[in-house]
């Protein structure tokens, strides 16, 4: 009688053992990210990324990213003139109100040539291209800030830390 009561007794001991193991095994934490999604950008990387207006003008440099207390970016701190860092004036911008873009910014040498009455030349013709691979998509390559110059920027009240 013992013997039998002993080998019921290790086996549901193993059974329990195997049970407990599964169900350790097959749960899921679906609030981990493990990858980069498209679309996603690191916060640390959009510090540097430059500032243009509507005319391609650079007017300016995130220098950093505003959080709210829910986690979503609420403002861009956007550094306009002075030198390597030195005399620069800090503004806020909302961050709706700025357009991110992937594609390099057009310049004078990358813009499509054109004739004196507007129309495309076909030679000569040089466009920008995109050059950044495929570990560059962790942030966009510029923003452009709609209807402001360097100037009106810098007439803006100065953002406080």
């Amino acid at each position: 009688m013992y013997k039998t009561f002993a080998i019921a007794l290790l086996t549901t001991t193993l059974m329990t053992g195997v049970a407990s193991a599964q169900t350790a095994t097959t749960r899921t934490d679906t609030t981990t990210a493990t990858m980069h999604k498209d679309g996603e950008w690191r916060a640390s990387k959009l510090v540097g990324v430059n500032v243009y207006n509507e005319g391609n003008e650079k007017i300016g440099d995130i220098n950093d990213v505003i959080l709210d207390k829910t986690g979503k970016v609420a403002n861009v701190i956007i550094g306009v003139g002075g030198f390597l860092g030195m005399g620069e004036h800090y503004v806020a911008i909302a961050f709706d109100k700025l357009k991110w873009v992937n594609e390099p910014a057009r310049t004078a040498a990358t813009a499509p040539a054109t004739n004196a009455d507007g129309t495309a030349r076909t030679t000569g013709t040089a466009t920008a291209t995109n050059t950044r691979g495929a570990n560059d998509n962790w942030y966009p390559d510029h923003v452009v800030l709609s209807g402001a110059t360097k100037d009106q920027l810098k007439a803006m009240p100065q953002f406080k830390y």
